[in-house]
């Protein structure tokens, strides 16, 4: 075999390109270690659609108009099929006297299940546990519940504010000895505390969290609580539901009891199907962020309408609009009723719905100015953003810079097309 079949055989050097002479990396024997930075060294591809940008809100007469079909259906198959059997096989009498009993026997009640459960808890304590001691009712669902209103809805009980029971001690400690009874020569009165939601952003909270634990276990006192969230379970751990409370102290008895920590749950299925009419009325319900704000506990998600009512960097709503233009002076409104026409014919124009990417149909900052100073609403760029800070504060009026060599602002209205007809249609009225 000659050096030319040997040569074909084989190819030549300029033919073949060998692995380590390409500029791709070459891993002979891939390791755990490999693995993960070939992993790292690829960027994670991430997406700017944000789920409760795309659910554009509904207005007030949409909402209005839902949930009024919706309890006509719920209403209806009430009476076809019967009102949910959240008690069982008992009659409902029969089953506060069961939780009753429990309570007496050292558990702390917790409730599940889907439906608003304030209407059943609430009569239970009417008319069951306000029979046996004294009653508190936390409404954990509610924004702006914080500790010091709790302990000052216990300390408007009789005798828990007595100079003469342990002076100087914090809060906490004093409504804690008041029930425990260690200092009372008569039987200590009971204490039911109902808290509606106590999975609620605000009552996760490290204060008000180690408050109930620290109390929970108190003989005299019984927690009947509600939650409402998939993974609420784990609020708590296993000691903390599974702690027992204390032997109560029997009169006259002067030895000193060392207070612990946990919970003590029984649950129970409380399954309603109810609305959480109540429940939401803190919550922007006609919109997705609204929800998911009331969830996650971040910031208010209900804002007061006669500052604007929307939430920034969201779609709005005719009504949150209407009370913005109410309180604006005369070259505001007719500066966003321009703009609002602007945009108005760029959607028209491009025959679309315009549900989403609403950026896409606004208007240049450059090109406002230029409208603006045509109908003499704004003749210098200093009136014009001193217009624009009002709406923009309110957020009906969003902005985002441009990229790229002689980009400028773009800005534009958050409203879909029917809406900021109607808008236009109300401001010429």
């Amino acid at each position: 075999m000659d050096s030319d079949d040997a040569s074909d055989a084989y190819g030549s050097d300029s033919e073949q390109q060998r692995p380590w002479e390409t500029s791709e990396p070459v891993i002979i024997s891939t390791s755990s270690f490999d693995a993960y930075f070939l992993q790292a060294s690829v960027r994670p591809r991430t997406s700017a659609n944000v789920f409760s940008s795309r659910v554009l809100p509904l207005s007030t007469d949409e909402y209005t108009n839902a949930i009024a079909a919706y309890k006509a259906r719920q209403q209806k198959n009430n009476t076809d099929a019967g009102q949910t059997q959240w008690a069982g096989k008992w009659d409902e009498t029969t089953t506060f006297r069961r939780y009753a009993r429990e309570l007496t026997e050292g558990f702390n009640l917790l409730f599940y299940g889907f439906g608003s459960k304030r209407a059943i808890l609430n009569k239970f304590a009417t008319e069951c546990l306000s029979k046996k001691g004294h009653v508190v009712v936390v409404n954990g669902f509610q924004p702006n519940t914080t500790l010091k209103d709790i302990l000052s809805s216990i300390e408007r009980i009789p005798g828990v504010l007595s100079p003469i029971l342990s002076p100087g001690a914090s809060a906490e400690q004093r409504i804690y000895d008041f029930f425990v009874g260690a200092s009372q020569e008569t039987r200590p009165p009971q204490l039911y505390l109902v808290i509606h939601n106590i999975d609620s952003p605000v009552m996760r909270s490290v204060k008000i969290r180690s408050f109930l634990s620290f109390i929970a276990l108190n003989p005299n006192v019984h927690l009947v609580a509600s939650i409402d969230r998939l993974n609420s379970p784990l609020l708590w751990s296993a000691p903390d539901i599974s702690a027992r409370k204390l032997s109560p102290v029997r009169q006259g008895d002067t030895k000193s009891v060392a207070p612990r920590r946990g919970y003590a749950w029984l649950c129970h299925d409380l399954t309603t199907l109810a609305p959480y009419d109540f429940e939401l009325t803190y919550a922007e319900r006609s919109s997705a962020a609204g929800a998911a704000a009331l969830s996650t506990g971040g910031r208010p998600v209900r804002q007061d309408l006669a500052t604007g009512g929307a939430m920034p960097g969201g779609p709005l709503s005719e009504t949150a609009v209407a009370h913005v233009l109410a309180a604006v002076t005369a070259k505001a409104k007719k500066l966003f009723a321009l703009f609002a026409t602007k945009q108005l014919e760029n959607i028209e124009a491009a025959s679309a719905d315009a549900t989403t990417d609403l950026q896409q149909y606004g208007l240049t900052y450059d090109t406002l100015f230029s409208a603006a100073r045509d109908a003499f609403i704004a003749t210098n760029d200093t009136s014009l953003r001193s217009l624009l800070g009002e709406f923009r504060d309110h957020g009906l009026v969003l902005s985002v810079a441009q990229g790229g060599p002689g980009g400028g602002e773009m800005l534009w209205i958050p409203l879909r097309k029917e809406r900021i007809m109607k808008v236009l249609l109300s401001m010429n009225e």
